[in-house]
Parts: C-alpha cells; sequence; structure tokens
C-alpha cells in the first residue's frame, strides 16, 4: 500500500535524524569512486545525455569491477576513475543491460579498497531508513527513507517490475550507491522524479535500480559484456496520454522510423494485443521474442487504424561503433 504524504514525510523526517550509533555506513565511502565519461559530439546520444558526464561509481569487486547507472556510459569514448584517495585511473565499459540500465566499468588496474557487498534489495521496505552514497564532488553519504516500491516505465523503452523510490530527493544522484542500515549496497541512482509516493500530489525524490536484478545477469555482463539475448527494440518515445499509448519521437534511422511510424501515431495493438499504457506496449513488445522479430503494431492515423511492420532492433547495435568490452569479447 502506497504511504500517504504525512507518513512518508515523518519517514523522511526519522532518517534523516538517525544518530551514527544507529546505522554502519563505515564501509560505503571507500567503496565509492567518482567517474568522469566522455562521448564523441558524433554519438547519437550526445544531444540527449551530453558527451561530458560525471557520476557515482560503487566498486563491488577487488578486481577493479564498478557498477553504475548505464545511461552514464552509453556510447563512452573514454573513461576516468577518480578513487577515493585522488587517484586518477582509466577504465572501460565491461558491461551494459538496457533491460534493467546497469552499468559496468572496469579499471585499468585494481583499485586498492574493499568492495561493497550486496545486500538484499527485496528487504527494502517503505519507512525503512537508508543511506545514499555518491562521490563527494556529488553530495557524498546523506540519510535518506524508503518511501515507495512499485513498478516505473520510462518513456525510452525502459520499465521495471520492482523499482525502489527514497526521499528526500538530491541532486548529482546518478550511479550513487543505495546501502542499507547494514552498510550493504541495495541499489543504484538513475532519476530524480517528482512522484516517489503515489499520492495524487507532488513528492520528489529518486528512483533506485534495486541491486537485486543485477546479481542474476552479473555472470553474463562480466563474460560477454551484455546478455546474449537482447529484447526487440524499436527506437521509439511515448507518453501515456488518456488511455492511450501516443508516439512523441522517433529516433533517427531507428527501426520504427525505417518501418514509417511517425509522431503522433497511437499505438493501439502490438501483433492484435491491445495495448492502452505504456506497460502494456512493453510487456507485449517483448514478449514477442528477440531482437530481430518483426512486429506488427497497429496503429490510429489521421483518423484511420494502419498496419505499420517493424523490423526490431538491438539498442546495442543501434549505438555503434560503441565497444563493450567483456571478457569473451
Amino acid at each position: 500500500m502506497a504511504l500517504s504524504l504525512t507518513t512518508a514525510a515523518w519517514a523522511t523526517w526519522g532518517a534523516l535524524n538517525l544518530s551514527a550509533a544507529d546505522t554502519d555506513y563505515s564501509g560505503a565511502a571507500a567503496a565509492i569512486v567518482k567517474l568522469g565519461i566522455s562521448v564523441p559530439d558524433s554519438a547519437r546520444t550526445a544531444q540527449t545525455l551530453g558527451t561530458q558526464r560525471e557520476g557515482t561509481g560503487v566498486v563491488i569487486e577487488e578486481s577493479g569491477l564498478i557498477v553504475t547507472i548505464g545511461y552514464l556510459l552509453v556510447e563512452a569514448q573514454s573513461i576516468l576513475i577518480v578513487t577515493g584517495d585522488g587517484r586518477v585511473l582509466p577504465g572501460t565499459v565491461a558491461g551494459f543491460d538496457h533491460a534493467t540500465g546497469f552499468g559496468l566499468v572496469r579499471s585499468a588496474q585494481p583499485l586498492a579498497c574493499a568492495p561493497l557487498p550486496f545486500g538484499s534489495s527485496a528487504d527494502a521496505h517503505e519507512m525503512q531508513a537508508v543511506a545514499i552514497a555518491a562521490h563527494p564532488a556529488a553530495g557524498g553519504l546523506s540519510h535518506a527513507a524508503v518511501v515507495g516500491r512499485r513498478a516505473f516505465t520510462g518513456w525510452w523503452e525502459y520499465a521495471l517490475d520492482d523499482a525502489i523510490f527514497t526521499a528526500p530527493a538530491r541532486e548529482q544522484h546518478s550511479g550513487a550507491a543505495l546501502v542499507d542500515r547494514h552498510g550493504k549496497l541495495i541499489g543504484i541512482g538513475s532519476l530524480w522524479v517528482g512522484d516517489a509516493i503515489e499520492a495524487g500530489a507532488a513528492f520528489p525524490g529518486n528512483m533506485f535500480v534495486p541491486t537485486d536484478q543485477l546479481i542474476p545477469i552479473l555472470p553474463e555482463l562480466k563474460a560477454y559484456g551484455r546478455r546474449r539475448q537482447s529484447r526487440p527494440w524499436l527506437g521509439v518515445h511515448t507518453e501515456n496520454a488518456r488511455g492511450h499509448v501516443v508516439v512523441n519521437q522517433v529516433q533517427p534511422d531507428a527501426p520504427a522510423q525505417r518501418a514509417g511510424l511517425q509522431r503522433g501515431d497511437i499505438i493501439l495493438a502490438v501483433g492484435g494485443e491491445a495495448v492502452a499504457s505504456q506497460a502494456e506496449f512493453y510487456r507485449a513488445l517483448w514478449a514477442t521474442g528477440s531482437a530481430g522479430a518483426r512486429i506488427t503494431l497497429q496503429v490510429w492515423r489521421k483518423k484511420s487504424v494502419r498496419e505499420v511492420l517493424v523490423h526490431s532492433g538491438d539498442r546495442l547495435d543501434y549505438l555503434q561503433p560503441w565497444t563493450v568490452i567483456g571478457s569473451n569479447s
């Protein structure tokens, strides 16, 4: 059940007033690094995500493996890692998973710091006190409370069945560690949101991707840099509007554009299955198989229903010549 505004506010106030004796975050700061990412001007994501990106990374293995939020790494040309003791080391993209949003970076040499152990994201419940740990230039460590556990859908063909929402909101959250009261990693910072709770009123906070979703795919990402089977991807940005899925942008040279999908189209069905929300659209789209599947969309355009056949693609291929370096690459 969603928290009320009053309950969420009290939970947030309580978390902010915890004393050091109530928590064990001593190991978190040592495992936090700063990431500086450069992207070429020609990158497809240069206009939306910028060419100079900064965020936080969390060391999860002594070998120098770091987890962060993946959008920082998309089309990265170079990566610099700044450790807690001020060393600057080169890094490479070691893995990316569009389905969850996680990205992996590998340092060129061991980082000489203890990795942050994984906790259980599933145990993170509403009103629980947590910490958000970013690198010092991004605000360092601060207290927060879990104020929501629910599904999240994004306009960029992205959805999570179960995300963690915290308050109070903080800026410079990208890649920050969500740490439980035992000092263990349970989430990675993704977004600032205006609706951390579903109460019909604004309640700003942050959305974290639970690390329980990383653990099962981590061996595959380390070995290949990606999942071996990718979801079908169209290259459309959509929004929910009065019980309809409306296309508000078609990415240049993406499968959707090549198939003739247009801004303003209303997606009525995927392969004959009616959809009335982004979540339904994504479920139907991803149920068609893997990247490369041919997908028939029924769309409403200019007062008539049309069928659009899209030969879906793999988002990572669209972002080439970006290189993800897995150990088997």
